[in-house]
């Protein structure tokens, strides 16, 4: 694999898997509009492990107490708001698991096509307009009940279609429930923690049943690049979201939108 194209496939990754503009949609999109060669499945297992190496280093700490808290709620049978956390964390991945086992195959032929990330481009980013103008915002991530963590859950299923963005999305539903940005935000990046395990999990157990040659350098490249992109994008925009607001990226998702309808139709 060409060094120039790993590390801007790797850069994107890490950029726009935590940033409300789907991931998935740039990394298909990128290689089309540039007519480069398929990355291939083992260059995917890099950039995820990336990205999933930058959020938990990122979260160290937060991750370190919802933990404690978790096991102490099993041994106690009591909880308190971090092991509250902790539970909706997991109970949140539940629906995209069942749906990712369901679609997988679907996910990864019929709905790769340009008009189906073209339409949910536009969709759901103006629904993260509404949600950003409508919210509350005035509740924390610790606040969130069941029922709250059931209906992000269903929204981050959602995001198995390409173009919808898993984190725009739960960004939207925390919006929606009355969170703030920023922890509509950091719920987002934690619930990202189990769905890039499953995924890269599932693109792993591929990558052991194909017959192909790894590129090792390709793979270093594409997982320390897209751990820094992914670092350095969680950290600014939890720093920038509560004055920038969600409309730079719902302007952005509109203009996307707009030029793959002219370029693919």
């Amino acid at each position: 694999m060409d060094t120039y194209h790993a590390i801007w496939l790797a850069l994107l990754q890490g950029l726009t898997e935590f940033l409300p503009i789907s991931s998935s949609g740039h990394l298909i999109l990128l290689p089309r509009f540039m007519h480069w060669p398929d990355q291939g499945l083992a260059f995917d297992v890099a950039v995820h492990v990336g990205t999933l190496a930058a959020v938990l280093i990122y979260f160290r700490q937060d991750l370190l107490v919802l933990t404690r808290a978790w096991f102490g709620s099993l041994h106690k049978r009591e909880l308190d708001q971090d092991s509250r956390l902790a539970w909706g964390v997991l109970l949140a991945t539940i629906p995209v698991g069942i749906a990712g086992l369901l679609m997988n195959d679907m996910v990864s032929t019929a709905l790769r096509d340009p008009m189906v990330i073209a339409a949910t481009t536009i969709i759901f980013g103006v629904l993260l307009g509404v949600a950003d103008r409508l919210g509350r915002r005035s509740r924390d991530e610790h606040s969130l009940v069941l029922r709250d963590v059931i209906l992000i859950g269903l929204a981050q299923a959602v995001a198995l279609v390409p173009g919808t963005s898993r984190s725009g999305i739960t960004m939207t539903a925390g919006l929606l429930l009355g969170l703030t940005r920023e922890a509509a935000a950091r719920f987002s990046f934690l619930l990202s923690i189990p769905v890039i395990v499953l995924a890269g999990g599932l693109e792993g157990l591929d990558l052991l049943d194909s017959a192909s040659a790894v590129d090792w350098e390709a793979m270093l490249i594409g997982a320390s690049t897209s751990a820094i992109g992914a670092y350095l994008c969680i950290h600014f925009f939890l720093k920038l979201i509560g004055r920038v607001g969600m409309w730079p990226f719902v302007l952005y998702r509109l203009f996307l939108g707009a030029a793959i309808l002219v370029v693919f139709h």
